[in-house]
Order: structure tokens, then C-alpha cells, then sequence
């Protein structure tokens, strides 16, 4: 699953500079038995199977490096704190970051003893963690120096505001055309209208997000 997504792009790029390494652990090696079972019947009845807490607790300790504040494992689940841009930034300058993924009918809750955060990327149920844990990695890799062209972070959407509009060729399309001040050459008036635009997009799209700038 993963495979696809850390092979291409501006992951495989940041893997290849050596700015990041990025390990994949199968929680079956640590699985209990012959069978290397992972998930049990849950307690009290009900649909599913439930991942083990012995399992889990197994796969993150071999998984941490006790690097202390400079470490955290993320329980990727449901009942977590909305994932944001903030959190990205916040994530991109841990030394080492283990991201944990729910599957299955759920995660025993004694798992939530042996993290240090649970993060949800959304108010929706997928099959498992591992979708989230590549958007988290694409989101944070994308910040580490080097990764990207100077600049690009700053001004991107959530920094804090949505970012401006953008144009390319052709200059008129179907009576579309470019806003004239784009073609004028006057970087300074260029610039101010970005920004009001910037504002204008957040106010009438995401008005929630005022409250963070500045």
C-alpha cells in the first residue's frame, strides 16, 4: 500500500537526498502465535476484531528510538484531534516520528497508554490508518529543508490564510481573462493585490481560519 506513494514525487526526491527515512513496520511480526494473530474478538461481544494491545505495545517499543522531546508516536484514529496544517509544521521538526494505524473494528483503548497523541485527519471512517499515515508523511516531508524550492512553504494555503488565485496561459479563455494587475509588471501592486485576494478567499470560504492570522 504504501509502496506507490513514498515512490514518487517530492517523498521519493526527500528519500533519495537522505533528508528523510521513512521505515515500515508490519505490526504481524510482533503477532501472537503460530499464526501471528494480531486482532481479537471483543470483549463484551459485538461485529469485528479488535488489534491486540500486547501487539501494538510490542511493535512501538522495538519502533522508538528514546530520543525524548525530540520523538512522539500518533495513534491515527477516529476519536483523535483534527490534523492541520499547525501540526504539520509541528511534526516536521521532530527527529523521529512514529505513526500508528487503527484497522480493522478498532484499537484496544489500553493502546492509548503507550502513545503520546492520537490525531484524526477527518470527520469520516476509512478502512484503516494507513491512507492518513501517507497524507501526514506527504504533509510533513514536504517542510523539511531542502525538500522543496525556497519560499514555496511560506506562501501556501494555512500559512495561516488560503492562498491567493493563480493564472497561467493562455492570457483569455472562453471571455476568461487574467486580472489585468497580473500583467503589469508592478511586483509591489502585484503583491497587495495577492494578499487581498488571500483574504477575500478565507473570508467567504473558510472565515474560521481569521482567527489565527495575524
Amino acid at each position: 500500500m504504501f509502496k506507490g506513494p513514498f515512490d514518487t514525487s517530492i517523498v521519493k526526491r526527500s528519500i533519495n537526498k537522505k533528508l528523510v527515512e521513512i521505515n515500515l513496520v508490519n505490526i504481524r511480526d510482533f503477532g501472537i502465535g503460530r499464526h501471528k494473530m494480531v486482532d481479537d474478538t471483543p470483549y463484551g461481544g459485538g461485529k469485528g476484531m479488535v488489534l491486540r494491545v500486547d501487539v501494538l505495545s510490542s511493535a512501538i517499543s522495538n519502533s522508538k528510538l528514546n530520543l525524548k522531546k525530540g520523538e512522539k508516536v500518533v495513534l491515527l484514529t477516529p476519536s483523535g484531534k483534527k490534523y492541520d496544517q499547525k501540526k504539520a509544521i509541528e511534526y516536521s521538526k521532530l527527529k523521529h516520528l512514529v505513526l500508528v494505524c487503527g484497522h480493522y473494528e478498532g484499537i484496544d483503548e489500553r493502546v492509548s497508554k503507550f502513545v503520546d497523541e492520537k490525531i484524526s485527519i477527518g470527520d469520516f471512517i476509512l478502512t484503516g490508518g494507513e491512507i492518513p499515515a501517507m497524507l501526514i508523511t506527504d504533509s510533513v516531508v514536504r517542510l523539511l529543508t531542502g525538500s522543496l524550492k525556497k519560499g514555496v512553504v511560506e506562501n501556501e494555503s494555512f500559512s495561516p490564510l488560503l492562498e491567493h488565485p493563480q493564472y497561467t496561459k493562455p492570457q483569455t479563455f472562453k471571455n476568461l481573462a487574467v486580472p489585468k494587475i497580473l500583467l503589469s509588471g508592478d511586483h509591489k501592486k502585484i503583491e497587495e493585490w495577492r494578499k487581498k485576494e488571500s483574504l477575500k478567499i478565507t473570508l467567504k470560504e473558510r472565515p474560521d481560519l481569521l482567527k489565527k492570522a495575524k
